[in-house]
Order: structure tokens, then sequence, then C-alpha cells
């Protein structure tokens, strides 16, 4: 929707840190999309959430080593099922950084050395996650990355079968990227 900012929070403190964004906004709407999932606080988010969710995205969890095998990029209450499987794919030997992007057009709007120290061009192996429709998150992948998102609409059941049907597991998460 044009001139609309949404912000889609992984935790408690990103939703802080959306809220006062929303609040101070002037120039465009904005609009706040929140689970009604039972979130933990993620390590991180405090710190780093304040002074970087207004970028749209930041780096949450860096991967172990600084030559990276890929990058996760998630949104909302994915942003913790990908730094599960940053630590399940850490020990099998690969090395892949998790970035919270609670706001697409907030990124896109940033300058190219921001956009490139948080989604280096080198980083091809790339995979977003997010319980919502694919559109959009093609140019953050690109054509060697790849998505776990829900372009269907509708399900009911507990948010755990239907994250299972659709694939939002660890399990999936690690697999999807390990075929990268």
């Amino acid at each position: 929707m044009p001139n609309l900012v949404t912000l889609r929070p992984a935790d408690g403190n990103e939703v802080v840190a959306a809220w006062k964004f929303a609040v101070s906004a002037t120039d465009r709407p904005t609009a706040l999309i929140l689970t009604r999932q039972n979130l933990p606080v993620i390590a991180g988010t405090e710190a780093l959430a304040p002074e970087n969710l207004e970028r749209g995205a930041y780096v949450l969890s860096k991967g172990y080593r600084e030559d990276l095998d890929g990058i996760l990029i998630a949104t909302g209450s994915e942003v913790k099922l990908a730094i599960d499987a940053q630590a399940i794919l850490a020990e099998q030997g690969f090395s892949v950084t998790v970035v919270s992007m609670p706001s697409l057009e907030l990124f896109d709007v940033q300058d190219t050395t921001y956009q490139e120290s948080v989604l280096p061009r080198a980083t091809t192996k790339r995979l977003a996650i997010e319980a919502g429709s694919s559109f959009g998150w093609a140019k953050y992948v690109g054509s060697e990355g790849a998505m776990i998102t829900a372009d269907d609409f509708g399900a009911s059941a507990p948010a755990e079968r239907i994250f299972e049907a659709l694939g939002f597991t660890v399990d999936n998460v690690v697999g999807t990227f390990k075929a990268l």
C-alpha cells in the first residue's frame, strides 16, 4: 500500500521500538502487525531494536565466522525460529547470520552502505522466513535464495499445528537453507 509503513516486530523489545516509531511518525501512516502468540524476548533486541528498528532491518545475531555461509532473514514471530535454526546450523558447521526485518518499506529507503552492511551482496545464500505472503521478499533473497512463506490464508487450528503444516519449523528452515 503506497506510503504505508508496516512494522512486524519479533518480540516485546521490538514492539516498544515499533510503537515509539508509529506514534512519532507524522508524514505517513504506520501499521503494527502483532502476533497472538506468546513470544519470548530474543537475546540482543533490548540493545539493538531501539536504535535499529526504524531502519527496517538489522543484524540481530552474527554468524560465528566472518566468511558467512548465508543469511536467515525473518520478521515477526519467525525471528525466533531463525535464531533457533541458526544454532542448529552452527552445530553443523554453518556460519549463518540472522537479520530481523520488521519493515521492508523502512529498509528500502536506507542508504546502500547500510543495506550492504545488513545484507552483503557477496552472501548469496539467503532464506527469508515470514508467516505471510511471499510478495516482496524476492528482492532480498535474490536468485540463489529461497523463501518459507504462506501465500494461503484462512487455515484454522492451534498455531503449532498450522506452523508445522506450513513448514515453519526449525527442521524445515535448516533443511531449506542446506538445500540452497
